[in-house]
C-alpha cells in the first residue's frame, strides 16, 4: 500500500506523521539494549554458575521480547503503510509471513520466560533468622525489585526487615514487602505480554482479511471491541508499572502503545484507501 495523505491530511502533516512515527520506532530499537544491559546486571546476581539453554528465555525473556516486537513491528509497518499491495506476493509475501513467523514463536517463547520468572518468586524458603544482617559472611545477594539485585552488605541489610525469604536455586534473601512488590511486577509482565500476544492475533487476522479482500464490517467491529478492551489491559499495565516507579517498563509500555496507535492508523488508512477504490467506477 502507499500512503499518500488521503485519510491523514496534509503532504506536511503527513511527513510529520512519519517522522514521530519513525523516531518511536527508534526508541524501541534503543530499548533492546537497555533491558539486554539490565539483564545483563541481573546475571551478575543469578545465575552466576551459568545456566542451561533451556534456562536463557528466563535470562534474557525481556530482551528476546522487545527485540522480536521490534522485528514484528517493522514488518507490519512494511505491509501497512511501505509497500503497495501489488507487491505483496510471491517470496516478498513468503518472506515477510516466515519472519513473522519466527517473532511469534520469540514472543510465545519470552512469554514463558516471564511466567517461569514469576514461578521463581514463589518458589521462597523462610529463613530462621531475625535480620539479614547475620548472613553477612555467606556473601547473598539481596533482591531491591525486580531483575535489580545488590550484595548484601552492612549498609543494606538492616533495611531488609525481620521476615527474610531465601529464593530456592539461588543465593539470594528478600524481604517480604520487597517480595511482594517484585510478585506484582512479575504479574504484571506476565499480564502484559499475553496481552500484546492477543492484540498481535487480532491484528494479523486483520491484516490478512484485508490482503484478501475479506474483511467484513462485522469482523472490524468485533475487532474493534476486542482491541479496546486489549489495549486497556495494556494502559492499566503501563500505569502499574509508573505508580511502581518502574521507569524502564513503564517508558517501554508507553513506546509500544504509542508505536501501535500508528500501526492501527495506517491499517485505517489502508482500509479507507481499499474501500475508496473499490467503491471508484470500473
Amino acid at each position: 500500500m502507499t500512503a499518500d495523505g488521503s485519510f491523514l491530511g496534509s503532504d506536511t502533516g503527513h511527513r510529520l506523521f512519519t517522522w514521530v512515527k519513525y523516531i518511536v520506532y527508534a526508541l524501541l530499537t534503543l530499548n533492546v539494549y537497555l533491558f539486554l544491559d539490565e539483564e545483563l546486571a541481573a546475571l551478575e546476581h543469578t545465575f552466576v554458575d551459568g545456566f542451561s539453554p533451556g534456562q536463557i528465555i528466563q535470562v534474557f525473556s525481556a530482551t528476546i521480547d522487545t527485540a522480536a516486537w521490534v522485528i514484528l513491528l517493522l514488518l507490519f509497518e512494511l505491509e501497512t503503510s511501505v509497500l503497495d499491495d501489488s507487491r505483496i506476493v510471491g517470496w516478498v509475501k513468503t518472506t515477510l509471513h516466515g519472519v513473522r513467523g519466527l517473532c511469534y514463536v520469540a514472543i510465545v517463547y519470552a512469554f514463558t520466560g516471564y511466567y517461569a520468572e514469576l514461578h521463581t518468586l514463589y518458589q521462597v524458603a523462610l529463613l530462621p533468622v531475625t535480620d539479614a544482617c547475620s548472613l553477612l559472611q555467606q556473601e547473598f545477594s539481596l533482591l531491591l525489585d525486580l531483575d535489580e539485585y545488590a550484595p548484601l552488605d552492612p549498609a543494606n541489610c538492616l533495611a531488609a526487615g525481620a521476615e527474610l525469604y531465601r529464593l530456592e536455586g539461588f543465593d539470594i534473601v528478600a524481604g517480604r514487602d520487597t517480595l511482594d512488590a517484585a510478585r506484582w511486577l512479575a504479574w504484571t509482565d506476565v499480564i502484559n505480554s499475553g496481552a500484546w500476544i492477543l492484540v498481535c492475533l487480532v491484528l494479523e487476522i486483520e491484516v490478512r482479511l484485508q490482503l484478501r479482500g475479506n474483511l467484513s464490517k462485522g469482523i472490524m467491529d468485533a475487532n474493534k471491541f476486542l482491541k479496546f478492551a486489549l489495549y486497556g489491559v495494556l494502559f492499566a499495565a503501563a500505569g502499574y508499572w509508573g505508580y511502581a516507579g518502574d521507569f524502564l517498563d513503564f517508558w517501554d509500555a508507553a513506546l509500544w502503545l504509542f508505536a501501535f496507535i500508528f500501526i492501527e492508523l495506517n491499517v485505517f488508512e489502508w482500509q479507507y484507501e481499499t474501500s475508496h477504490a473499490a467503491a471508484q467506477p470500473a
